[in-house]
């Protein structure tokens, strides 16, 4: 029972990651190139597994979250780097929750018939509720539980479309990009691996031993891999194009009613477990980077910390509700990105390196090359963000 637990503890990484971003990336991959992408999904999990073990490992081995390893290891740039961090990542998650709730929205109105105000600011009530209790492992055992059933949900329905078996091994094992895949290559990779996790999965590791902690992970981040490698597989019915409206239509023609129930359960969980983690997340970062010994009060019932999942949270209801696109504040959100997500990176890859804080369970050789590798894709998802962002500012002065 207690194993059972600990897995829908840990799989609460799995519903950050797993939105309605990853979803519509991976149906989309699935649905223009059919198979041909799952090694970027197998890489972009394993990746995330390096570097989500490699942040746990920090808070296990010293007691302390990522942030606060950061500002040890760091002391000279205490003044700078953790506002930036962490102001990057709340920006970022305020200017995706939206999303993230529409998201949910539209898995409903693939089942009842509703409105999408209504939808939303219930979806946006039920995660303020969740919230509200200011208990982590609470919060993140409600969402491995719907991460579970969301899974299922994805993963029978990938069955039942039967795809191809060996051409699903080469398309997992032989790496290719067909023409025009390039940016659902990055964008399997930049769902995936996602810089305000790792605060998140740091937090989770305090009170862990390094073995649980590391077979949590591992089946956490394995299944949200395996679950987005069913996403792929169910978008393969549609032969090109995403209309989640025909995806659900064509999964109902072929495999009857109930898979496209299934796929309207599946988007609804994705958007509403990220609903939830996206502020969670951005008031943990904020807690981690600017708390501290001495320091103002950020405990997860204090005004600091609620301040930070609430005005995350409302940003999304707001702009879900009344249609508005705040461009200017989703291009920012492309460029701190683009900033914080190989910042993070790169410091995270320094502090697991450094022998003072961690003895003797500081990265080996082997390692190091791998987590060289994703810090490398990293950075190139981060310039990819900077570069987006100032092709969105070009477009709106042009």
């Amino acid at each position: 029972m207690r194993r059972l637990l600990d897995l829908l503890f840990w799989s609460v990484i799995a519903a950050a990651f797993i939105g309605p971003g990853t979803v519509t990336t991976a149906a989309r991959a699935g649905s223009d190139h059919g198979l041909a992408l799952a090694w970027a999904l197998l890489f972009s999990t394993a990746a995330c597994l390096v570097l989500q073990e490699a942040s746990g490992r920090v808070t296990v081995v010293t007691g302390l979250e990522l942030g606060e390893a950061v500002r040890r290891r760091f002391p000279r740039a205490v003044g700078w780097l953790p506002p930036v961090l962490a102001g990057g990542v709340i920006l970022g998650c305020a200017a995706y929750q939206a999303g993230n709730l529409l998201g949910a929205v539209a898995g409903l109105r693939l089942a009842v018939d509703g409105s999408a105000v209504w939808l939303t600011l219930i979806c946006g009530a039920a995660s303020a509720a969740l919230l509200a209790t200011g208990s982590t492992r609470l919060i993140a055992q409600v969402l491995g539980a719907v991460v579970a059933l969301m899974g299922i949900v994805f993963l029978v329905t990938a069955v039942r479309v039967a795809p191809d078996l060996g051409a699903l091994l080469e398309g997992l094992l032989v790496p290719r990009a067909p023409r025009g895949s390039a940016v659902l290559v990055l964008g399997l990779v930049g769902t995936t691996v996602v810089p305000y996790n790792l605060f998140l999965g740091s937090a989770l590791a305090r009170g862990h031993i390094l073995g649980e902690m590391r077979w949590g992970l591992a089946v956490a981040v394995g299944g949200g891999g395996l679950i987005s490698l069913g996403v792929l597989v169910v978008g393969t019915v549609l032969g090109g194009g995403l209309e989640f409206d025909r995806l659900a239509a064509v999964l109902s023609e072929r495999l009857g009613p109930a898979a496209g129930w299934s796929l309207a359960f599946g988007l609804f969980g994705a958007g509403f477990t990220s609903a939830i983690t996206a502020p969670l997340a951005a008031a943990i970062t904020a807690r981690t980077l600017l708390g501290g010994e001495g320091g103002p009060d950020w405990s997860e019932r204090g005004w600091r910390y609620r301040s930070v999942w609430a005005g995350v949270l409302l940003t999304g209801v707001l702009v879900a509700v009344t249609g508005v696109r705040p461009i200017p504040a989703i291009i920012l959100a492309q460029a701190f990105n683009g900033l914080v997500l190989p910042l993070t990176a790169v410091f995270l890859w320094i502090v697991i390196n450094d022998r003072e804080q961690l003895g003797a369970k500081v990265n080996g050789r082997l390692l190091n090359l791998v987590t060289g590798a994703v810090v490398a894709v990293c950075l190139v998802l981060g310039v990819r963000g900077l570069l987006a962002a100032v092709r969105s500012v070009t477009t709106l002065l042009g």
